[in-house]
């Protein structure tokens, strides 16, 4: 059950970038994090209900939850700091 769940948040995540449009080419880099850092919240939050839902998948709120949203966090830390960074010089 858990696998549709993932493609459709996926797919969801892939939908809502595709239609902000190509990024310009500078731009490229920053928006694949950004979408890193989306798909890592939705991927945690799918996971997240799967595992309150399901006994047998509890284990995945102590491992694969927590390191997802770190992950997310981190990198959405880091992007913020660069933009604030870039548009200071600006």
């Amino acid at each position: 059950m858990l696998r549709p769940r993932m493609d459709a948040g996926l797919r969801a995540e892939l939908k809502e970038f595709a239609e902000v449009g190509p990024p310009p080419q500078f731009r490229a880099h920053r928006s694949l994090i950004w979408f890193t850092v989306a798909s890592s919240v939705v991927h945690a939050g799918i996971m997240a209900a799967q595992a309150i839902a399901e006994p047998e998948e509890r284990g995945h709120l102590l491992g694969d939850v927590p390191a997802l949203l770190i992950v997310a966090v981190v990198l959405g830390a880091l992007m913020w700091r660069a933009e604030e960074s870039r548009r200071a010089r600006t």
